[in-house]
């Protein structure tokens, strides 16, 4: 069920109503109810794995609790707590790589042999990839390693722990959210009043503007381009990509503002996951504003637990790039979000080794680090980078990133961007122009946010007229410029295949 659909517009109004209607103690049953049927309508079947990885979890999370409190020597209660936490660990891992990674590393193992003679026959496994399954299995996990650590509570009561799991508006596409934040919420949630219920709403349209209107429509674009490249090569590929950091920005972090004021309905404060990260004066500083939720559960739960930066340089430079790499792989299995990952993790580790060579030339030309024309340098340069890793998150295949970074450096056709050649690439010319105005307000907007204005909060400081006035020009704005019509086919979210 997609939130950009008339079926998920029909079934949050009936879960909100019928969830202030029941007695508060039964309230959460509701809600693990209406989730597991919300990720049913996918495919019922796949309902069984995430319960699986539910139950595994949530014993796992008992039996640490019960050997903090035996009379077991400490060794040999660490020893126990650690196989604990590796039998689930394994247990998930294996579901996900069954179903994530099994052809990918078995089509690899084929290439390998071969080169020795050797043929292997792939066994054939007629299965889907389950929606949600790395976020869902990530948020169970990162449960399991709270407990371990004594950062939070082995929950007792099952039923609301499968509910963290799978809590409707986060559970395919995140936020990845941390025990201690939502546990807590689900066992005592915030009392809701009317105000909140007008911001959750206020919240879902802005969400909903930057997927149906924006990033829907520049999808047309990209999608053209990039599936006819050889033909469409030079100028047409720049803009393309330029374009994809906007739509997978628009698309991803639309879910997730959707995601967070539909939990605002029920008193639920879900985590910020992108904090204007376009604005970001470096790549280190543009992943801890992007996908805030994964990263920071990358940092916490790998690159940390690798040693982080504790065990001298050379090893701090290798544990970003295991972690950049898990990263890639994380978002799917192929060849080309390795390179996505790698890429992201050496642009930090030439960016540290770097550092004193910029400290100079700033120094010698007498830069100053705090003026608005130096930012806007480095903000420049980082969006080039990031926007420059996207073509091989894009792309098909990684030897297909390879051919349109050749053609975007190899074929000059720059006129394509005045003779109105662009305008036959999907979107016509009003069309286009409408996507460029669009991306002007999603510009400014991030602008406030990168300054601490909260744009909602402000609209709801104002008298109600005004309020209902952008509420109504909100609704209509999206019924009007979305991407809509007679042959429309709901477009579900890009994070929707990891």
């Amino acid at each position: 069920m997609l939130f950009n659909s008339l079926q998920f517009l029909i079934f949050l109004p009936i879960v909100v109503l019928v969830y202030y209607i029941l007695p508060k103690k039964i309230r959460y049953i509701w809600l693990l109810v209406t989730s597991y049927y919300f990720y049913m309508c996918w495919n019922a079947k796949y309902a069984i794995l995430i319960l699986f990885s539910t139950i595994v979890t949530y014993l796992t999370g008992i039996l640490l609790e019960k050997c903090k409190k035996s009379p077991m020597d400490e060794a040999k209660r660490i020893r126990y707590k650690k196989l604990c936490v590796a039998g689930s660990m394994i247990i998930n891992l294996a579901i996900l790589f069954f179903f994530k990674y099994f052809n990918f590393a078995f089509y690899n193992l084929q290439q390998l042999f071969a080169h020795f003679h050797i043929v292997l026959n792939q066994p054939k496994f007629d299965v889907a990839l389950p929606v949600g399954i790395s976020f869902y299995t990530f948020q169970a996990l990162g449960y399991t390693i709270d407990v371990y650590r004594d950062d939070i509570y082995a929950e007792k009561n099952f039923f609301r722990y499968a509910l963290f799991v799978s809590f409707f508006p986060q559970l395919v596409a995140g936020p990845i959210e941390r025990s201690k934040n939502l546990l807590h919420q689900l066992a005592k949630p915030n009392k809701v009043t009317f105000k909140d219920m007008r911001q959750g709403v206020l919240i879902m349209l802005w969400g909903y503007f930057l997927k149906v209107v924006l990033s829907d429509r520049i999808s047309i674009f990209v999608d053209y381009v990039y599936g006819n490249y050889e033909t469409k090569p030079g100028a047409y590929l720049i803009v393309a990509t330029l374009l994809f950091a906007i739509q997978i920005y628009c698309d991803f972090a639309g879910y997730s503002i959707i995601a967070i004021g539909v939990a605002k309905m029920f008193g639920v404060n879900l985590m910020e996951n992108f904090n204007a990260p376009y604005l970001s004066q470096s790549v280190a500083e543009f992943w801890r504003r992007w996908h805030i939720s994964l990263s920071s559960w990358f940092r916490d739960y790998l690159y940390i637990p690798l040693g982080g930066n504790r065990k001298g340089k050379l090893r701090k430079y290798i544990n970003i790039m295991i972690t950049f790499g898990v990263s890639g792989l994380w978002h799917g299995a192929s060849w080309s979000f390795v390179a996505w990952g790698l890429l992201n993790g050496l642009y930090q580790v030439i960016g540290a080794l770097m550092a004193p060579v910029r400290d100079k030339v700033v120094k010698i030309f007498g830069f100053h680090r705090e003026n608005f024309s130096h930012k806007l340098f480095k903000r420049a340069v980082t969006f080039i980078l990031v926007d420059f890793a996207w073509i091989f998150f894009r792309a098909d295949t990684f030897r297909q990133g390879l051919r349109i970074v050749k053609s975007m450096f190899t074929v000059y056709n720059p006129w394509i961007l005045v003779d109105g050649s662009l305008y036959r690439c999907g979107v016509e010319r009003h069309g286009f122009t409408l996507m460029l105005i669009c991306i002007g307000i999603f510009i400014i907007a991030d602008i406030l946010k990168y300054r601490g204005v909260k744009v909602s909060e402000e609209i709801e400081k104002q008298d109600f007229w005004f309020r209902w006035l952008v509420y109504i020009g909100a609704i209509m704005g999206i019924l009007v410029f979305g991407v809509w019509g007679s042959d429309y086919d709901v477009a579900g979210f890009i994070y929707f295949q990891f």
